[in-house]
């Protein structure tokens, strides 16, 4: 028995973290709750597979507790449940509950045993939102298994503004592959069955000579071995992909003095690289065009506002660059230097990128006072894409098919007194207008200002479509009036058209704008 002073009390649940592997690495407060529990319950596969979590805690239950194993009913996604692998776990946590419950209402105290932490990846969670506002509940953290691996390897997982991202193997390549690659030091979990999808998914990613298994850490029976080395039939459940992270500043540091040290005259313009500028579209794939997809599937870089970036399938030997929403011409110096070092850059957008897209931050990057001067000879390549404001007006019918306009509403980059000119300018010459940027968080105003504006020049009777996600899952149009437009109702999801003088609306709802002027 150990002497600390921590007790388990009748009536209330504890959820404790035994730790990864080495029973020494128990606190002593969960130590001292499993002493003295009256109650003490453990997930276990099967019976015939013990608790990894009992077997590390194992001396400190005592003679007398109530033991509780609760046996999973599936190891695997496969079963014959209606509403499938999630329903009929959902049963099983409700009997877990129902079973601690039990002892709960008698007057017992119960400690849930957990590996590494309980409200890390771990069953406990499940059972603590079922009981939390039923009974007294208290969670005490354990040493998680990517401690206990970054310690088996000898190695920080990452280092001064890095991010470090944990991971399900059980996400499908393609995503698993481009979340690693977005990230600067991952850690994936839940392997086993799904070691071989692991391991393809590191090397699109281009991390396989970063990428360490770690099995059982901590534990006598522990195993580090490059995953490219690893026989994937032998891979246990309990074990991780550790990918360490890099030093950025000292990565930095070593690119800039790099560039210091080479002389501008030396620079050969036939040895630069590309800057590709590519219009990924409004939304779904179908929309992205055969020369864009053949231009990404080629480049070394892909750099743009991190939604758009995360288009990009990942693949071996892509690195990518995800960066805000305000910083344009950031990505587009970014683009440049890296192309001055030979690299081929793919810079994105959504819809095309030549309409209020990356394109014009590019060349307004290249120009810069500020910048580089041999930017000016690095070949920049505009691959065009479905636009937002066209994709609108085919889901409307044809409401731009005659003379239009595409304005803006974000006045980070123009004065709103520019704004409301062209607006009123284009109304005026009676053109439809398809407004980007209607209304967000930090710009609730806009579009209701910009309505007030307009209805100075137009009745309230013109036509108004309201497109949200156009191509997406989630696609609606809305049919109003300039007068009955509700600013509130819309987002920046959202693409608003004001209809010309001569835009209908058909019985059927389809909206066009004659091409003829009477």
């Amino acid at each position: 028995m150990s002497d600390n002073t921590f007790h388990a009390e009748p009536g209330h649940l504890y959820g404790v973290g035994v730790g990864p592997g080495d029973p020494g690495l128990i606190t002593r407060r969960v130590a001292g709750l499993i002493e003295s529990a009256d109650v003490v319950a453990y997930h276990q596969g099967s019976a015939s597979r013990p608790s990894v979590a009992r077997g590390i805690a194992e001396d400190l239950i005592p003679e007398g507790a109530i033991e509780e194993p609760l046996l999973y009913p599936v190891t695997t996604g496969a079963t014959d449940h209606p509403d499938g692998y999630y329903g009929v776990m959902a049963d099983f946590y409700e009997e877990c509950a129902a079973r601690l419950r039990a002892h709960l209402d008698a007057g017992r105290s119960v400690v849930v045993l957990a590996e590494g932490d309980p409200l890390f990846y771990g069953s406990f969670m499940y059972v603590h939102d079922l009981l939390q506002d039923e009974v007294p509940v208290h969670v005490v953290p354990g040493v998680t298994s990517p401690s206990a691996a970054a310690a088996a390897l000898g190695t920080g997982l990452c280092r001064h503004e890095d991010t470090l991202t944990i991971l399900p193997g059980t996400l499908p390549v393609a995503e698993l592959a481009r979340r690693l690659a977005d990230t600067d030091a991952a850690i994936v979990m839940k392997l086993g069955r799904t070691f071989d999808n692991v391991r393809e998914a590191v090397r699109q990613a281009g991390l396989l000579d970063r990428a360490i298994l770690v099995e059982r850490a901590s534990s006598d029976r522990e195993r580090v071995i490059p995953i490219a080395e690893v026989d994937a039939a032998e891979v246990p459940y309990m074990s991780l992909v550790v990918i360490p992270g890099t030093d950025l500043r000292a990565d930095d540091a070593g690119r800039a003095r790099a560039h210091e040290e080479t002389p501008e005259s030396s620079a050969d313009p036939a040895a630069y690289g590309t800057v590709h500028v590519v219009g990924l579209g409004p939304g779904p794939d179908r929309w992205l065009t055969p020369e864009a997809s053949s231009v990404l599937a080629q480049t070394d870089h892909v750099i743009g506002y991190t939604p758009y970036v995360a288009r990009v399938p990942q693949r071996e030997g892509l690195t990518r660059h995800s960066s805000g929403n305000t910083v344009e011409v950031d990505r587009g110096r970014l683009a440049l230097d890296l192309a001055l070092s030979g690299d081929d850059v793919c810079v994105v957008s959504g819809g095309d990128a030549g309409v209020f897209g990356m394109a014009a931050a590019v060349f307004e990057a290249a120009e810069a006072d500020e910048a580089d001067e041999r930017y000016a000879a690095v070949p920049v390549h505009v691959v065009p894409g479905v636009t937002a404001a066209h994709a609108a007006s085919a889901l409307a019918g044809a409401l731009l098919g005659a003379d239009h306009a595409l304005i803006s509403l974000s006045d980070r980059l123009k004065p709103w007194e520019v704004l409301v000119d062209r607006l009123s300018a284009a109304a005026r010459a009676d053109l439809a207008i398809a407004l980007y940027n209607p209304r967000s968080r930090t710009r609730p105003e806009q579009l209701g200002r910009a309505q007030a504006a307009l209805l100075e020049v137009v009745p309230p009777e013109r036509v108004v479509v309201v497109a949200r996600h156009v191509g997406r899952a989630e696609e609606s149009l809305r049919v109003t009036t300039l007068g009955e437009l509700d600013p509130e109702t819309v987002d920046m999801g959202c693409l608003v058209v004001i209809g010309a003088s001569r835009t209908r609306v058909r019985p059927d709802g389809r909206v066009w704008t004659p091409r003829y002027v009477e």
